[in-house]
């Protein structure tokens, strides 16, 4: 995501809240439709980290604008997961873009970071963007077992016990 130079840090702070919850808003659905548990819990986890990431954006928000309210755009810089789904997009198909999504968020913040000025604004952007790639890394994980096991998700308890190939006595 290539930054406006006339962007104010009143709206890139808007823009990166807004992204926070339309992340949180994927995890969760994304949670409601997973039927495996060690999945669920690592949407939960990824869920709660978005919402933590929104708080810590307002709190910065609050510090460095006291008088003002922000404005959290109606449309987000990253992919919407919404507008991507239908009848034919698979599991695969939304964690490619979860995927893209954490990798956008995680340059928009080093971006964003190397262009702010204020010291612990940019300690915590660069938090952000490390913690986004550390999503991403997580996502590419379940990308993975999704290719080889594609009903990986649908199961409560994943066994994959009939690709085994016994050998020795």
């Amino acid at each position: 995501m290539k930054l406006n130079q006339e962007s104010s840090p009143e709206k890139i702070l808007g823009m990166a809240v807004k992204s926070e919850i339309e992340a949180a808003d994927v995890y969760s659905k994304l949670y409601e439709i997973v039927k495996n548990e060690l999945l669920r819990k690592k949407l939960k986890f990824l869920l709660y980290e978005e919402k933590k990431h929104r708080r810590i954006l307002e709190r910065l928000y609050t510090q460095k604008f006291p008088q003002k309210k922000m404005v959290v755009p109606e449309k987000s810089f990253l992919p919407s997961i919404k507008v991507s789904i239908d009848e034919n997009t698979t599991m695969l198909d939304i964690f490619n873009v979860a995927f893209r999504a954490e990798k956008m968020a995680e340059d928009f913040y080093s971006q964003t970071s190397q262009q702010t000025q204020d010291e612990r604004s940019q300690k915590i952007l660069q938090y952000l963007s490390r913690v986004e790639r550390s999503h991403s890394y997580m996502i590419k994980s379940e990308i993975d077992l999704l290719e080889k096991f594609p009903e990986y998700y649908n199961v409560e308890d994943f066994h994959a016990g009939h690709e085994f190939v016994h050998i020795g006595p």
